[in-house]
C-alpha cells in the first residue's frame, strides 16, 4: 500500500551561503539607514536621501523573501510506504517536524542583522520629526521687527523708494535691519490710487497707490509671491489661496478664511518708503493666532 504523506523537511535546509547573503543584505539595509538618518541631520539631499531609502526597504524585503524561500521547510515530497504504521524513529522524526520553534531559535545571527536594519530604518524615519521645529511661542508669533519709522527694504538689503516700485508690480520687502525676516517679510504693490478700497481706519495706509501684505499665507504659511496685475490680486502658489490687493487683501479664492495682515506705509520727502506702525494683525496662518 502507498500513500503520499508529506516528507519531513529539515528546517536547515538552506545552505551556509543564503544564510550569509541574507546577514549581507540585512546589514547593508542598516547602513544605508544609519547613512539616511546622518544625511539628513547634516541639512540633507533629496536624491541620495531617496537613493538610500530604496536601499534600505530593498535590501529588507529581499532578505525577507530569501529567508521565506531558503531557509524555511516549504517543500514537498511523496513518500512510498508499504503500511500507515511507522517505527519508533520515524514517528519522533514526526513529532520533531511538528515543532518549528527551532526554525527561528537556530537563526540568531540572522535576527539580529534584522533587527538591526529595523532599528536603524525605524531611527531613521523619526529624524524628519526634527523639521517640525518648535512649537511657535504667541510672543513669537505676535511680534514682528515693524516699528514706526522703519524704512522698508529689498532683498538686496538696500532702502526702497518710490521711484523703484513700477505701477503694477510687486516688490518683496522687509524691515530696515532685519533682511529676510520671517515674520516681518512683506509684498509691497503699488496700483491706482483710486482703484483702492480701504478698510475703515486705513485710508492713509496707501500712499500714492502703495500697498503692502504679509508675505505669509493665512492657510498654511506658504509665501504669498505671485501676483496678477490684470485682477490685482496675490496668488500664494502651494494651495491656490487668491487675495484681492484692493479690498485690504481680502480672501476670494482658495482655502485661507482671513485677510493677509496689512503694513500702513508713508513715503519721506526723499522718496523713501517707511513704515508708519506695525502689521495690522499678527501674520502667519490663522489657526497660529486662534484662542486655545
Amino acid at each position: 500500500m502507498s500513500g503520499s504523506p508529506r516528507e519531513p523537511s529539515r528546517p536547515d535546509a538552506g545552505g551556509r551561503g543564503d544564510e550569509l547573503a541574507i546577514v549581507v543584505l540585512f546589514l547593508i539595509s542598516a547602513l544605508a539607514a544609519l547613512g539616511l538618518a546622518v544625511l539628513y541631520w547634516r541639512g540633507g539631499q533629496v536624491q541620495v536621501e531617496g537613493v538610500l531609502l530604496a536601499i534600505a526597504a530593498g535590501c529588507i524585503g529581499i532578505g525577507l523573501i530569501l529567508w521565506s524561500h531558503r531557509l524555511l521547510p516549504n517543500a514537498e515530497q511523496v513518500e512510498d510506504r508499504e503500511a500507515l504504521s511507522g517505527s519508533a524513529e520515524e514517528r519522533a522524526a514526526f513529532d520533531e517536524d511538528l515543532q518549528y520553534g527551532h526554525v527561528f531559535t537556530r537563526r540568531a545571527l540572522l535576527r539580529a542583522s534584522l533587527g538591526t536594519s529595523v532599528v536603524a530604518l525605524g531611527i531613521a524615519f523619526l529624524f524628519p520629526l526634527r523639521s517640525l521645529g518648535p512649537r511657535p511661542t504667541d510672543a513669537a508669533l505676535n511680534d514682528t521687527p515693524w516699528r514706526p519709522g522703519r524704512r522698508l527694504i529689498g532683498s538686496d538689503g538696500r532702502p526702497v523708494r518710490l521711484a523703484d516700485v513700477p505701477q503694477d508690480s510687486l516688490v518683496t520687502v522687509f524691515p530696515d535691519g532685519a533682511l529676510n525676516s520671517e515674520t516681518g517679510q512683506a509684498v509691497l504693490v503699488r496700483v491706482d490710487p483710486t482703484l483702492l478700497q480701504p478698510l475703515p481706519g486705513r485710508a492713509h495706509w496707501s500712499p500714492r497707490g502703495l500697498v503692502a501684505y504679509s508675505k505669509v499665507c493665512t492657510h498654511a504659511g506658504c509665501p504669498v509671491g505671485l501676483y496678477e496685475a490684470s485682477t490685482h490680486q496675490l496668488l500664494c502658489p502651494c494651495h491656490q489661496s487668491t487675495f484681492n490687493v484692493l479690498d485690504g487683501a481680502k480672501p476670494i479664492f482658495g482655502p485661507a478664511a482671513q485677510r493677509l495682515p496689512q503694513l500702513p506705509l508713508a513715503v519721506d520727502a526723499d522718496g523713501y518708503i517707511y513704515a508708519t506702525g506695525g502689521f495690522s494683525e499678527p501674520p502667519g496662518p490663522s489657526f497660529w493666532n486662534r484662542p486655545v
